[in-house]
């Protein structure tokens, strides 16, 4: 059986496209936002009610791929694409402060600007589903949609 989002599939490309502009304006390059979707789930919550049956951004695996957001944009800054992350002194090199963040040893600001970009993350993503279902219902297509979830 085919799993609900297959079907959605042109919708969603149809929507990336709308969205570039929240992602633009966001704190997360494409690179970065392209990681924090693929570690997100779409889930219908409350699928069996019509009224109240909306999509949900399930992020719970982002938490596992911050590290990783943090090395794009030190990747990206390396080539000149993109401004180093705020808050840092600008010194070390990315092994050494990877080493450093690892063994919980870093500026200090590490996790509360880790639980940020989540924060941001997690908005960001329900945001976009938001704009899915929009997307659905304006189509005539979020009936069907919710239906084949509950399959």
């Amino acid at each position: 059986m085919a799993h609900w989002t297959d079907s959605i599939v042109g919708d969603r490309m149809t929507v990336d496209r709308e969205f570039n502009d929240h992602v633009m304006n966001s704190r997360f390059s494409s690179q970065e936002w392209g990681l924090i979707m693929t570690a997100t789930e779409f889930e219908i919550e409350h699928a069996d009610d019509p009224e109240q049956a909306r999509i949900v951004a399930n992020t719970d695996k982002v938490p596992q791929i911050i590290p990783e957001l943090d090395n794009i944009r030190k990747q990206m800054g390396s080539m000149g694409g993109a401004p180093q992350e705020s808050g840092g002194d600008g010194g070390g090199s990315g092994l050494v402060d990877s080493i450093k963040g690892a063994l919980g040893l870093g500026n200090g600001g590490g996790e509360k600007a880790s639980e940020e970009k989540l924060e941001d993350a997690e908005r960001l993503t329900q945001a976009y589903a938001d704009a899915l279902q929009e997307h659905l219902e304006s189509k005539g297509k979020w009936e069907q949609v919710r239906l084949a979830y509950q399959e």
